[in-house]
C-alpha cells in the first residue's frame, strides 16, 4: 500500500460520504466491509459509491439515449481519476475518494470501465442466449468488482495474485447469478430478462415471469434447480480465494459471499418464493455469517477441501 498514514480533511470527508452511501444503499455489502481495517473499508466504500452511481444511471427513468450520455460522462470522470486529474478539493466526493483509494491501493480501475460496459448492455436491453453470453455480462457488472476488491485486499503468504483474481472474478459471477435468480420477478416487471434463453426454453419458461405463479405448463422448479447447481459450482470455485487473503480481508469476503450463498439455498428450498417477493436474510443470520467469516471457518474449510467448497 502506497498511501500515507495522514489523510487530509477533504479526503476524509469524501470517504465519510462514500461510507454513508454504502451503509444506506448496500446493507449486505456493508456487513462485510465493516470487518476491514479503516483504510481498506474506506477504499471499498469509494468503489461501491462509484459503482452505485453507474448502476443508478442504468436503473433510472431517463430515456436510453440520455442514460448512455450520462454513462459516457461517468467514463470521462473515471479517465480523469486514472490520470490523477482530480484534486482533493474537487466538489465530487466520490471522485475524490476513489482517486485517493487509487493512490493507496493497486486498483485495476479499468474494471469500472467494464462495469459501465455492462450497464450499457442493460440500457440497450440486451438478452442472453446461452450461459456463456450471460457470463460476459456478469463478468462486467460483478466479476470486475471482485477483481477491484482484490486490489484492496491484496493476497497473503505469497499467493499468486493472478490466480486469486480468477477466483475473485468467479465469486462475482456466483453472486450475480444469485442476484438474477432472486430478482427474476422484479426484473421482468422492468422489462429485463437475464437468464439464458436456452435455459428458459428448456424448462418451458420462455413466456417470462409476470405474476406470483410460474408460467402455465412450465417446470419453474427445474429451472431454478438447474441455475442453483450452476451457482453452487461457481461459489465452490470462488471460495478458493478465501485462504489466499489475510484474516480480515478473508472475513469480509466470507461474510459477503456467505450471505448470498445462504440466499441461494433459501431460493433452492422454495423456488416460487422469488415470484412472490424479495427473498432476504434476517439480521441475526447475517450477523452469524459475519462472525463465521471473522473466525476464519470458511477459509479453513476451503483450504482443506479439494474442490474448494465452503
Amino acid at each position: 500500500m502506497n498511501g500515507s498514514a495522514h489523510t487530509s480533511g477533504p479526503v476524509l470527508a469524501a470517504y465519510r460520504y462514500c461510507e454513508a452511501v454504502t451503509g444506506h444503499e448496500a446493507r449486505n455489502f456493508a456487513y462485510g466491509i465493516r470487518l476491514l481495517p479503516a483504510e481498506k473499508r474506506q477504499a471499498m466504500s469509494a468503489l461501491y459509491a462509484f459503482s452505485r452511481r453507474v448502476d443508478d444511471i442504468g436503473d433510472g427513468e431517463l430515456p436510453p439515449e440520455e442514460k448512455a450520455e450520462r454513462l459516457d460522462g461517468t467514463r470521462a470522470l473515471l479517465t480523469r481519476i486514472r490520470a490523477g486529474e482530480v484534486a482533493e478539493d474537487d466538489t465530487d466526493p466520490v471522485a475524490v475518494a476513489l482517486a485517493d483509494a487509487g493512490r493507496r491501493f493497486p486498483l485495476p480501475l479499468e474494471g469500472l470501465d467494464e462495469l459501465i460496459d455492462g450497464v450499457l448492455m442493460d440500457v440497450r436491453g440486451e438478452t442472453y442466449e446461452t450461459w456463456d453470453d450471460l457470463a460476459v455480462y456478469c463478468r462486467c457488472v460483478a466479476g470486475a468488482i471482485g477483481r477491484l476488491s482484490l486490489g484492496v485486499f491484496g493476497t497473503a503468504n505469497g499467493h499468486d495474485h493472478a490466480r486469486a483474481a480468477e477466483y475473485a472474478d468467479t465469486l462475482g459471477l456466483a453472486l450475480q447469478l444469485t442476484n438474477i435468480l432472486r430478482d427474476v420477478r422484479e426484473d421482468a416487471g422492468n422489462g429485463r430478462t437475464y437468464l439464458p434463453a436456452q435455459d428458459l426454453a428448456k424448462f418451458g419458461c420462455a413466456a417470462g415471469f409476470h405474476s406470483d405463479t410460474p408460467p402455465p405448463g412450465s417446470d419453474f422448479a427445474g429451472l431454478v434447480e438447474f441455475e442453483v447447481r450452476r451457482a453452487r459450482a461457481l461459489f465452490a470455485t470462488g471460495y478458493r480465494l478465501l485462504p489466499m487473503l489475510d484474516r480480515r480481508s478473508g472475513a469480509c469476503v466470507s461474510a459477503m459471499a456467505g450471505i448470498y450463498r445462504r440466499l441461494l439455498e433459501r431460493i433452492a428450498a422454495d423456488p416460487e418464493a422469488v415470484l412472490r417477493g424479495r427473498v432476504s436474510l434476517p439480521g441475526r443470520e447475517k450477523a452469524y455469517v459475519a462472525v463465521r467469516g471473522l473466525a476464519g471457518l470458511d477459509a479453513r474449510r476451503t483450504a482443506r477441501s479439494p474442490r474448494g467448497d465452503a
